[in-house]
Formats: C-alpha cells, structure tokens, sequence
C-alpha cells in the first residue's frame, strides 16, 4: 500500500481526485470490487489528505459522490440487463454468496442496499441485485445516498487519522519502530482477510457438496 500510496502522492491535485473516484466509481457500476475493494482507495484517499496532497473536504466528496454515482450506475445495469446479469462466467463462481445476496434482498428491502455497503462483496453486487428485483429507484437511490454518505466519510476519516497516528508514532519512537508497527497492522488485516475468504469457499463447498447430495438422492429415488 505505501507504494501505491507514494505513487499517486506525486501526481497531481486532480488527478488524485480522479484515480480514487474512478476506482470507487468502478467497483459498484462495473464489479470491479471482486479485483480492488473501493475501501482502499477511499483510505489512501484519506491518507493522502493527511499528508497534504489533496484537500480533505473535497476528497469526502469524491468519494460520497463517486459511491452514490456507482451503485446508480449499478442499478441501471441490474433493470436492464435482469437475471441475465447474473448468468456469466465470473458471477457463476460467486453462485453461493450471490444467492445470499438475494435473500438479503427479500428479507430486508431497500435497507440490503444500505447494509451491504459495509461488505465488500454485497458492495459491489447489492446495486445490480436491486435493478433485477425491480427494486423503485427512488427508494434505493436514498438508501443508496445514506450507505454511500456513511461508507465514504467513514472510509476517508479512517485513512486521514491513521495517516495522523503513524506519524505522531513515527515522531515519539522513530520511522523503524513505526513502520514495524505498521507492517503487524497490515500483517494482522491480510490473515483475518484470507481467513475469511477461506471460510467462505469452505461454506460454499459444502453448499454445492450439499445439493449435488440431494440431487443424487433425488436420482436415485428416480
């Protein structure tokens, strides 16, 4: 990350705002969040403002409109497109989690577009899910604007004061200190990320062990 976060310190103010904005844009209008979470972006937005790069308010605002922006775009896909939307070889993987999604939908309403702000996966997917339920676009498009409000300041913020804090640590103890302290943080995200996804290919295996079971019994029974 601080790479990626070194490189876009020497681009220009503008430009900045753009590469975050289209990365947040594009996780939600084109799925892009099964390649590069939004969430990263909008915090080395964050940690950018930090650092002078850019200016704080109008990152927030990149970021909530790009959000906003995105899952509206999402949306439109999901109506036109219907089920078919769901039918390629890239969603076909995710049958699992995408059957959750829909279940999410149904229980919940509008509020799943709210909720699955805060998961990258429904992130990326809730939008389109919605156009294919039919979901009215004006009640979508408010909870769309409360989880796109409350996901964007959040994620910026959380980048802006852990920019703030690595370098009080980096002040009060020294650079090798902080970036050994910097480098178990990230350490720590990676195993809780993997195990995750570990656990959710596990439960998806289970999942499809599970009804290929019951489709030979059915068979069997034949």
């Amino acid at each position: 990350m601080g790479a990626v976060t070194d490189w876009l310190g020497g681009l220009s103010g503008p430009v900045v705002y753009a590469v975050v904005g289209a990365l947040v844009f594009a996780e939600d209008a084109l799925f892009f969040g099964f390649v590069l979470p939004g969430e990263t972006a909008a915090v080395l937005g964050g940690v950018l403002a930090h650092q002078g790069s850019v200016s704080l308010g109008w990152m927030l605002v990149t970021v909530v409109a790009a959000a906003v922006l995105g899952d509206s775009v999402g949306y439109e896909v999901g109506s036109r497109l219907g089920p078919r939307v769901l039918e390629t070889r890239s969603m076909r993987r995710h049958a699992h989690r995408i059957g959750r999604a829909q279940e999410l939908i149904r229980r919940r309403g509008p509020a799943a577009v709210l909720l699955g702000r805060f998961v990258a996966f429904f992130r990326a997917l809730m939008p389109a899910l919605a156009g294919v339920s039919r979901m009215p676009y004006r009640r979508f498009l408010f909870f769309n604007a409360l989880g796109g409000l409350l996901w964007g300041v959040g994620c910026v913020l959380l980048g802006y004061f852990a920019g703030a804090a690595y370098s009080k640590v980096e002040g009060t103890v020294g650079r090798s200190v902080a970036v050994a302290a910097a480098a178990v943080l990230v350490l720590a995200l990676l195993v809780h990320h993997f195990r995750s996804r570990r656990r959710e290919h596990r439960d998806e295996t289970d999942h499809r062990n599970g009804t290929d079971h019951r489709n030979g019994a059915h068979r069997a029974d034949d």
